[in-house]
């Protein structure tokens, strides 16, 4: 008996589609201490689908000793697998290049007073 197996390669279009969802699930993931969602502050470096469907996210922190860190980690992970055509996600926790405030989005920045 043979049998074939194929590997599904993903379309850059189909990449960018479950890109933009992982971005809509991420702006519901907020640090206890800051009323702006973690992707708006900037600590997001990297959304990377693979072929494969899963998800390499590189992310940082505003502070290396966040108290909420744990909690931050596993509330990004279990929403970016909650996205349709996502089948795994392996969060990275960065801090190279180090997070400053250049790096919120002007909402953020509004909203928290820095414009």
């Amino acid at each position: 008996m043979f049998f074939c197996i194929f590997a599904a390669i993903m379309t850059q279009e189909e990449k960018t589609q479950i890109e933009e969802r992982i971005v809509d699930v991420l702006k519901t993931v907020y640090d206890p201490e800051i009323p702006v969602n973690i992707y708006d502050l900037g600590m997001i470096y990297k959304i990377d689908v693979q072929d494969d469907s899963s998800v390499e996210l590189d992310m940082t922190f505003t502070a290396p000793n966040c108290p909420a860190a744990d909690f931050i980690l596993e509330d990004v992970r279990t929403k970016v697998e909650s996205v349709d055509g996502v089948k795994g996600a392996n969060v990275n926790l960065v801090f190279e290049p180090a997070w400053d405030q250049s790096m919120m989005s002007e909402e953020a920045r509004v909203e928290l007073g820095f414009d």
